[in-house]
């Protein structure tokens, strides 16, 4: 029955990409460069003999950004059950060909990999924001620098995405 509860404290580096474009171009602009798995994603499992054909699967999946969406949760919709009134959606997205090379080298970079990001549109300064925490910097923890190589070209792939989607840097 023995164990050990471990805690380990780290910074993690946010960035916000803040545009003036309309929230709903943004998610447009994203939705058409992210492709997508939802509910699908354990069927290509399931529906590969082997890596070869699981890779092939995915490929015909990922959007033009290499990602795709795991899944989406739309805060504004549940947020209005409340009576509160504000556009939000949270993604899961990813690729299971990068993360692979994370997990490689140690199981528990699993933990932030796919990556979440927000939009949201911010009324108070009339602006549309895409949100992330950088993936390299969630990776810290592990203290494995492989999997920060790895990480590092994940983070160049989500920001590319995000200036791509937004028109600005982060």
């Amino acid at each position: 029955m023995g164990g050990a509860t471990m805690k380990k404290t780290y910074q993690v580096q946010h960035n916000e990409h803040v545009t003036r474009l309309p929230f709903e171009e943004v998610i447009r602009a994203f939705e058409r460069a992210v492709g997508s798995v939802e509910g699908v994603y354990d069927d290509l499992v399931a529906m590969s003999h082997d890596t070869a054909e699981f890779e092939k699967l995915v490929r015909e999946r990922e959007g033009s950004s290499g990602f795709m969406r795991f899944f989406t949760a739309d805060h504004g919709v549940w947020g209005g059950l409340e009576g509160m009134d504000f556009r939000a959606r949270l993604y899961i997205i990813g690729n299971p060909l990068i993360a692979l090379t994370m997990l490689r080298h140690e199981v528990a970079a699993g933990l932030n990999v796919p990556v979440r990001i927000m939009i949201y549109e911010d009324e108070g300064s009339g602006t549309t924001r895409f949100v992330y925490d950088l993936p390299s910097s969630l990776m810290t923890v592990l203290g494995n620098e492989q999997v920060m190589n790895a990480a590092r070209k994940l983070d160049e792939k989500l920001i590319a995405l995000a200036v791509d989607v937004t028109g600005v840097e982060a």
